[in-house]
This record gives structure tokens, C-alpha cells and sequence, in this order.
């Protein structure tokens, strides 16, 4: 960890699924826990499945960061093995659990832990309050409590954890106010770390949480945003940590997303120029709503929330109900006076920081997509940066941008983000099928490629975006235009790959049916 650079070389290796080619990237880091799973998914099979790896041959090939390596000519094939060994584990497991859990119920009382839970609290508050405690302190108490809290909610806590079906009550706050320093280590960034922050190029897959926070941190102070702004740093600590603990943990849009979205708007406004540009109000609430945009996503789009007539969907009368939910969770944890970031700011200037910031949120809804690009069209060969209609669509075309702006890293960075996205396509697709419920077939797991996926989005979606801020910033184009041109090229290559692998499997069929005849 600490390194922003891509300074690995990470291994290929080529599949055999269904009868198409699948590539396989994976960094020498990756333990075989992680390159099982990715093999498994890889490979339509479910992760926790036993499998083994063999080449055409037939020999079984390790699963480790050293293994082998092959070509599109020389297909590896992952067979799922037998799972009578692996089901008798499980039993043995399940009931090793159940004893202790049933001797855990009899140790440990709900009432009983409850009013301990209450009586601590109430303790440890008037600690901190009247007298003090020091940080080491608070730390070993909160520690303490918060298992007590996790006990609590896995024995029965009032909030139903449900991916896409929403519960709100009047004092549903997700987030715990917290008056101690938070808890998240300390990490000192490099030089070396500070330089690549700011450009696209940067590694997001090479950071644990903490030392994401840190950066995200560094990136208000370096732009001047807490002196500006006369943010609290510990609020900011706060807010920050509090919009970490409300990003799910779904396999695309996850805190990682939220960090890696913010991170390219940092770069961005370096590559740019754009603090000699815009103002520190442009630049906070363009690194807020990058921060806030997918505040506790579900993992299911609108297209979902509507068709399934979620309470999301209904609550925002099926207009961006997903978008409008980031926006609301923003503000609620805003609204807490410990992670509010803004308390200093005048009121007249919040209204209009949080006014943009909404306007920002809603912009990243891709129904939207082609009527606010078309807008920057009409303004940017005329661009003027004291007119601020144009500089509110410009600040929507950058937030759009950074959203879906994976393909301008490089492609060991950004290919393992097309397998998170269509994981949680296909989740939504197996559930919407079990619904009865229109699928797109984009998100369909028998009908999608990841090259077929990412062809007509970079090519229809991506590179006309893209090059039409390049007419205003032409300064993009090396580092971004021209990646998502090599990506386009990339996955087109991949196509036809797997379409003469399609074709040679057709006639392979064709000839063995032929020789059936005539036999």
C-alpha cells in the first residue's frame, strides 16, 4: 500500500468459457484466494465453488500469481470440482456454529446487554464531555462499544438490511454522531503519492479505506478548501469517515467507486488549470458531489427502483429516485452538526453550495446524458468563464466525466472495474428475471460480453463527451482522449477474437454433424 503509481506487471492468462475466449488480469500481489474468485467469475461459476484449472492438454495448472501463463491459442479451462467433501465441511461448520451460538444466546441476555449498551454510553458521553478524555481514550472506549452496538444489531436491530426496498422513519439516520477524533489511522502521503494523485493515470486498486480517507483529506486542504471554507479539520475527519460508513459494499458502486470518481475530479482540476479558472465555491461543490454522488447505492439502477415500484420509486415519483436518494443522504449526514463542514459558511452561500451540489448529484443520472451534452455543445466554442450558465454546465459535463471516466486508466486499472460493473449487472438481471421483471440486455449474463459491453459505451458515449471538453481543454487529450481511444481499440480486438472463436466452433459443430449423417 502507499504507492499511487502502477508499478506492477500484472499477469494474462486466457480462458475457455462457453466456447469464447476470456482474458483474465490479475496483479502478482493477489493472493490464490482472490485469483479463485476472479477465475470463478471469470468463468460464470460461483465463487466459493472448488475448482481447478487445466490446459488443453488436460494437465492442472497451480492457482497462484506465479502461475503460467498462456495465449488465445493455448485456452486454460476451469472445471468446477465435486462438492460431497466440501458440503460435509460445511455441515461439520454449521454445526460447530450453532453450538457456539447457542452458548453465546445463553452467556448474553438482550435486555441485559442493552441497558449495559446504555449505561456505558451515557458514562463514556459525560466522560468526553465534562472532562476531556484524550484521544487514546476515547478510542479504547468507543472500540468497546461499538461491539457491544454490533451485538445488539446482530440480535435483532430495528433496521432490515435490504438491498433495494427502503425503510425510513422520522429518526432513521444511518449515521452515529460521533464527538471523538475519528478512528481512522493516520497516513503521511508521499511526495511521490501527492504527484500521482493528480493525475488520471493514478492506481485506485493499490488503497485500503484509511489511506483513501487520507487522501481525500489532503485534497481539500491542497486546494484550499478548509482555509477558504473555515472547515473544522476534524470535522472534516468526521464527514469524511461518515461518508465512508454509507457506501455499501456492492461490487461496482462501493466507497472505492466514490474515491476513485473524486480522484480523477482532483486530477481534473490540476490538469485543467481550473483553480486559476473557477472559483473555491466551484471547486468545493464540485469535490462534495463527486464525494456524495452515489451515497448508499443499493447495487440496482432506476430502471429497477421503477419497474420493481421500490419505495425509492415511489418516494421520488420515479424521476432519478436513486439520484435524488444520494442527494438526501448527503444533506442528512451534513445536518449533523459533527460532520457538518459547512457550519462556518454563511447561509446564503450554503443555500447555493447545496443548491449546485443537488444540481450536480441529478446531473450523473445517464437519462440525462444527452440533453446536458448537448447543452456544453452549444457553449463551448463561445465558452465564457464569468458566465455562469456556462459554468454550471461545464461543472455537470466534468462530474459526468469523472463518473464513467474508468476507461481513461490504464487498462490494468481499469478492466477489473468492468468485472465489478457487470457482477452487479448480473445481479440485478438474475433478479429481475426471478421477478418477472424486464431485463436490458446489456445487463443479461447470457447475452453480454465484456467486450460487447464496452465497445458501443466508449464509443457512442465516452469518446464524444470526452472529446468535446477536449475543444475547451485541449490539454486532455494525451492523458485522457487517447486512452479511451487505445481502450476502444482494445476491446474490438477482443471481439473479433471471440467471434472467430464463435465462428470455429460453429463449423467444429457443423462438421461433427455432418460426420453423424453420414455414419
Amino acid at each position: 500500500m502507499g504507492s499511487g503509481s502502477s508499478s506492477y506487471a500484472p499477469r494474462t492468462i486466457y480462458l475457455d468459457v462457453d466456447g469464447k475466449v476470456q482474458k483474465v488480469v490479475f496483479s502478482r500481489h493477489c493472493s490464490p484466494c482472490d485469483i479463485k474468485e476472479l477465475l470463478c467469475s471469470s468463468s460464470n461459476i460461483p465463487r466459493n465453488t472448488a475448482i481447478v484449472v487445466v490446459d488443453p492438454e488436460g494437465a492442472m495448472v497451480s492457482i497462484d500469481p506465479t502461475m503460467p501463463t498462456n495465449s488465445p491459442n493455448s485456452l486454460y479451462k476451469v472445471i468446477p470440482q465435486s462438492t460431497g467433501q466440501l458440503g460435509e465441511k460445511e455441515d461439520m461448520l454449521q454445526n460447530v456454529l450453532s453450538q457456539v451460538a447457542e452458548q453465546f444466546s445463553r452467556a448474553f441476555q438482550i435486555t441485559e446487554l442493552k441497558t449495559e449498551v446504555t449505561g456505558k454510553l451515557a458514562m463514556l458521553e459525560r466522560r468526553v464531555e465534562l472532562e476531556g478524555l484524550k484521544v487514546v481514550e476515547i478510542e479504547k472506549c468507543k472500540n468497546d462499544l461499538r461491539k457491544l452496538r454490533d451485538e445488539i444489531t446482530s440480535r435483532g436491530g430495528s433496521r432490515v438490511n435490504c438491498q433495494c426496498k427502503y425503510s425510513f422513519t422520522d429518526d432513521g439516520k444511518k449515521v452515529t454522531p460521533r464527538r471523538d477524533v475519528p478512528s481512522y489511522p493516520k497516513y503521511t502521503l508521499s511526495q511521490e503519492t501527492i504527484e500521482a494523485l493528480k493525475k488520471p493515470t493514478f492506481d485506485v486498486w493499490h488503497w485500503e479505506h484509511n489511506e483513501m480517507l487520507s487522501c481525500l483529506e489532503y485534497m481539500y486542504h491542497d486546494l484550499g478548501l478548509v482555509r477558504e471554507f473555515n472547515m473544522n479539520p476534524i470535522t472534516l475527519k468526521r464527514w469524511l469517515l461518515a461518508i465512508q460508513e454509507n457506501y455499501r459494499n456492492n461490487p461496482f458502486h462501493n466507497f472505492r467507486h466514490c474515491f476513485c470518481v473524486s480522484q480523477m475530479m482532483y486530477g481534473v482540476i490540476h490538469l485543467c488549470n481550473l483553480l486559476d479558472k473557477l472559483t473555491f465555491t466551484d471547486m468545493v461543490i464540485l469535490m462534495t458531489a463527486a464525494i456524495c454522488h452515489d451515497l448508499d447505492h443499493p447495487g440496482y439502477n432506476n430502471t429497477y427502483q421503477i419497474n420493481a415500484r421500490t419505495e425509492l420509486a415511489v418516494r421520488y415519483n420515479d424521476i432519478s429516485p436513486l439520484e435524488n436518494h444520494h442527494c438526501a443522504v448527503a444533506f442528512q449526514i451534513l445536518s449533523l452538526p459533527e460532520c457538518n463542514i459547512f457550519a462556518n459558511v454563511d447561509p446564503d452561500a450554503f443555500k447555493r453550495i447545496r443548491l449546485e451540489i443537488i444540481t450536480l448529484i441529478l446531473a450523473t443520472d445517464m437519462a440525462k446524458h444527452g440533453e446536458i451534452l448537448e447543452s456544453f455543445k452549444q457553449n463551448v466554442d463561445n465558452f465564457d468563464f464569468t458566465n455562469t450558465e456556462h459554468v454550471a454546465c461545464l461543472r455537470m459535463v466534468l462530474i459526468k466525466c469523472c463518473d464513467i471516466s474508468n476507461e481513461v486508466r490504464p487498462t490494468e486499472v481499469a478492466e477489473p472495474w468492468v468485472d465489478c460493473l457487470l457482477e452487479e449487472y448480473f445481479m440485478q438481471s438474475d433478479r429481475e428475471k426471478s421477478e418477472g421483471l424486464p431485463v436490458a440486455p446489456f445487463m443479461d449474463r447470457d447475452k453480454v460480453t465484456k467486450p460487447t459491453a464496452q465497445i458501443g459505451f466508449i464509443k457512442f458515449v465516452l469518446i464524444p463527451m470526452f472529446e468535446t471538453v477536449m475543444r475547451l481543454f485541449p490539454q486532455i487529450e494525451e492523458l485522457m482522449v487517447q486512452p479511451l481511444r487505445d481502450s476502444r481499440d482494445h476491446y474490438e480486438e477482443l471481439k473479433q477474437l471471440d467471434d472467430a472463436m464463435t465462428e470455429a466452433q460453429k463449423k467444429k459443430t457443423e462438421t461433427m454433424s455432418l460426420g453423424g449423417k453420414t455414419a
